[in-house]
């Protein structure tokens, strides 16, 4: 069967057995249970949280430091982040910084229209680098 969109081309409509995976040769199929189906070019959730397996941040030299009074909440660091670790408080209206993803990249400082943010060297702080209870 074929259907016309609005440019007036025709495309074959496509059932289920068409999204479906096909068998190939040499490849084989998943047998997936039918509680555990996905529809083809679902989007599934995230996780909401924090993962502690994915803590990376034992190698980081340098850490962002914020000064709250130059601070706009501009969340230019929130979005240039590659390991999301800003959190935007929204009842405090601040942005916290997660120290336990921060791979000390630099990417936030840089990007940083205020100049807010600094590089200061990891073994200041108390804290110094996060150690893992076990190595991976």
């Amino acid at each position: 069967m074929r259907i016309t969109d609005n440019a007036g081309l025709k495309h074959k409509k496509m059932n289920k057995e068409d999204t479906m995976a096909k068998e190939l040769p040499g490849y084989g199929t998943i047998k997936v249970p039918k509680d555990r189906e996905v529809p083809f070019g679902a989007v599934t959730p995230a996780p909401v949280c924090t993962q502690n397996l994915f803590q990376t941040s034992n190698w980081r030299v340098v850490r962002p430091v914020k000064d709250d009074e130059k601070c706009t909440r501009c969340l230019i660091c929130y979005l240039s982040c590659p390991d999301a670790c800003w959190i935007y408080k929204e009842e405090e209206d601040m942005m916290e910084w997660v120290a336990g993803f921060c791979k000390g990249c630099q990417i936030c400082i840089n990007e940083c229209p205020t100049g807010a943010l600094t590089a200061e060297p990891e073994l200041d702080f108390k804290d110094g680098v996060i150690r893992l209870e076990k190595p991976f």
